[in-house]
């Protein structure tokens, strides 16, 4: 039976799966952590636009991020990523000029800065205090830290004092403004986190991610001494 071409057209149509709508994937920042909620942007933009810094700015916000996402998925500890994205695009915001506070330690500034910082940009307002947790403990120098994200969270900003990074964040601080230093002394810093911090880290992860980052950043000082005899150039 001949089937008039109408039909056709109409069996087409009816048979024929539905249109799939498109979304577009949320922006990201450049290391590619989603910016998928309307706070994460504004504290990204905040971020970006006032704690950019060689040593402590939003690439190493990103880096830390990323540490501590993957030593918690390592050490099987459930964290919030809302409280983590926020400290650790926060955490180190007590030591900018801008922000600092004389007598306080940054962390401690950072922790007072954090309330209005995260309420200005709706962040969930029941998470803020897990986040001034974290930003108060992030240091090597801190050993309070009780949640799982400011577990994580300073074992990651530890980390980022060793290896090759570390070696590179610390040498960006020479001859520049409070922070001036001399080469020679960058390296003995150095040296001494090598010896100093992975013994603070608290996660079994981290300790094993240390070995290599020391193992590294001391071949990197060994070289460094015998081409600039002592870290004094020639």
């Amino acid at each position: 039976m001949r089937v008039p071409f109408l039909a056709i057209g109409f069996l087409a149509v009816a048979t024929s799966p539905p249109a799939v709508a498109q979304t577009s994937p949320p922006p990201a920042t450049p290391a590619g952590i989603p910016l998928d909620a309307p706070w994460k942007e504004s504290v990204f933009k905040f971020a970006t636009e006032k704690l950019q810094h060689s040593a402590w700015g939003v690439s190493h916000s990103e880096r830390d991020y990323l540490m501590a996402s993957r030593l918690a998925a390592e050490s099987k500890l459930e964290i919030d990523t809302d409280v983590l994205f926020a400290a650790a695009f926060l955490h180190d915001v007590g030591a900018f000029d801008a922000f600092r506070k004389e007598g306080v330690d940054h962390t401690d500034r950072a922790a007072e800065l954090v309330p209005d910082i995260l309420n200005g940009a709706g962040f969930p307002a029941a998470k803020v205090s897990a986040v001034q947790d974290a930003v108060r403990n992030h240091m090597y120098y801190r050993a309070d830290a009780g949640r799982p994200e400011s577990i994580v969270l300073h074992d990651a900003d530890t980390l980022d004092f060793l290896g090759t990074i570390g070696i590179a964040r610390i040498l960006s601080l020479t001859t520049r403004h409070r922070w001036a230093t001399d080469l020679a002394t960058a390296a003995k810093t150095l040296e001494g986190f090598n010896t100093d911090l992975p013994p603070r880290l608290m996660t079994s992860a981290a300790k094993k991610l240390a070995l290599a980052r020391v193992a590294e950043s001391r071949a990197i000082l060994e070289s460094l001494k015998a081409e600039t005899e002592d870290g004094k150039a020639r």
